[in-house]
């Protein structure tokens, strides 16, 4: 697979990752965009380690939807849920890269959990 742009906003971070190359993480599925951004210290919340029950690490898709992986009724029931969620709200650790994409983290999740304790 050729390498894909992510770009995570408004961290202004760009990342070229090939997916299928990266080591696979405690953080959902390989290839995803949470595993991505913490492997390129862009911090998202995840509570619930990866396995999309928590909604923490809510993150917005600007543009390249149709290069992540379809959403499962799952994460889609969890991703309604949380603060300003919207049609294009995906779960970070959920979401599996296949081409370039640009996502924002949305200001109420940046710390989230770390303001919580």
């Amino acid at each position: 697979m050729a390498k894909c742009k992510v770009i995570f906003q408004p961290a202004g971070v760009t990342m070229e990752v090939d997916p299928k190359a990266l080591p696979p993480s405690r953080h959902g599925e390989p290839g995803n965009l949470l595993g991505i951004a913490l492997s390129g210290g862009v911090h998202i919340e995840h509570a619930c380690g990866g396995v999309g029950v928590c909604g923490t690490c809510h993150v917005i898709v600007t543009d390249g939807a149709e290069n992540l992986s379809p959403p499962s009724d799952d994460e889609m029931d969890v991703a309604a849920g949380v603060p300003a969620s919207t049609l294009q709200s995906r779960l970070a650790c959920q979401a599996v890269v296949r081409g370039d994409v640009t996502v924002t983290i949305p200001p109420w999740n940046r710390n989230a959990v770390s303001e919580k304790s």
